[in-house]
C-alpha cells in the first residue's frame, strides 16, 4: 500500500494545492511559497496573526510607507518558507543521503520504521499561515521602536519591545531544535521570517521616528 495518497475531499484537495510542501513532495506546486501565507490552520491561528498584523503592521506601514511595507511583508514570508524547506532538505539528506528521491514509496520501504515515519512526515506534511511574515514584523518593530512598551499575555506589566523580540526568537529556536512530540508548529519558518526582517531593516536602513533614512 502506498505511503503517500492524495486526499479526495474537495477541502483537502484545495488545502493540498495552497499549503506549502517539501519541494520534492508530490504535493508541491510552484505557487505554494506565496499561497501558504493566506491560509491558516484554525481560528486561533488566524486571529493571532491578524491581530499582530493590525497592531504592529499598521505602525510600521505608516512609518516606512505602504509599498515598502508590502514588499517587507512578502519577503519575510518567503524567508520563512525558505528556511523551513532548507531544514527539511537537511533532514531528508540525513536520512537518505540525497535531497530528492525518484520514488518516495520505494525509498520508504527500504528504511527502518523510525526513518520511515520521519521521511514520510516530511513528504506529506504541509505548512500554512502568515507567521513567518508576522515574525519579520515583530523583529522590525523591536528594532525601529525598541523602547515601545507592549502588553504580553500572562505578564501583568508592559515590557519594552527590545526585550520581547529576542525572547521570542530564543523560544522559537529552542522549540525548533527540540522537535518536541505533538508540536506541529513550523518554528523554523518563524525564524526565517525573523532573519529576513532583521536583514531588511539593516539593508534598507530603517530607523526610528526622527532618524528614518529613505
Amino acid at each position: 500500500m502506498p505511503y503517500l495518497l492524495f486526499k479526495q475531499g474537495m477541502v483537502d484537495q484545495i488545502y493540498n494545492l495552497v499549503s506549502a510542501h517539501y519541494f520534492d513532495s508530490p504535493y508541491f506546486k510552484p505557487w505554494q511559497p506565496l499561497t501558504y501565507m493566506f491560509f491558516h490552520g484554525g481560528w486561533m491561528h488566524i486571529i493571532f496573526n491578524m491581530f499582530a498584523l493590525y497592531s504592529l503592521g499598521a505602525i510600521l506601514e505608516y512609518h516606512i510607507g505602504s509599498q515598502k511595507f508590502v514588499a517587507f511583508y512578502f519577503i519575510c514570508g518567503l524567508g520563512g518558507i525558505a528556511l523551513q524547506l532548507a531544514i527539511q532538505a537537511f533532514e531528508v539528506h540525513q536520512i537518505i543521503g540525497s535531497f530528492t528521491t525518484p520514488n518516495i514509496d520505494a525509498t520508504l520501504n527500504l528504511l527502518p520504521a523510525a526513518a520511515q515515519s520521519k521521511l514520510a512526515g516530511i513528504y506529506v506534511s504541509s505548512m500554512v499561515g502568515a507567521s513567518g511574515a508576522i515574525f519579520g514584523l515583530f523583529i522590525a518593530f523591536g528594532m525601529i521602536y525598541p523602547n515601545a512598551e507592549l502588553m504580553i499575555m500572562f505578564i501583568p506589566i508592559p515590557v519594552k519591545a527590545k526585550y520581547v523580540m529576542p525572547v521570542y526568537v530564543l523560544v522559537e529556536l529552542s522549540l525548533g531544535i527540540g522537535q518536541f512530540g505533538g508540536d506541529d508548529v513550523a518554528h523554523f519558518a518563524h525564524l526565517g521570517g525573523a532573519i529576513l526582517g532583521f536583514i531588511l531593516v539593516k539593508a534598507w536602513r530603517l530607523q526610528g521616528p526622527g532618524n528614518y533614512i529613505n
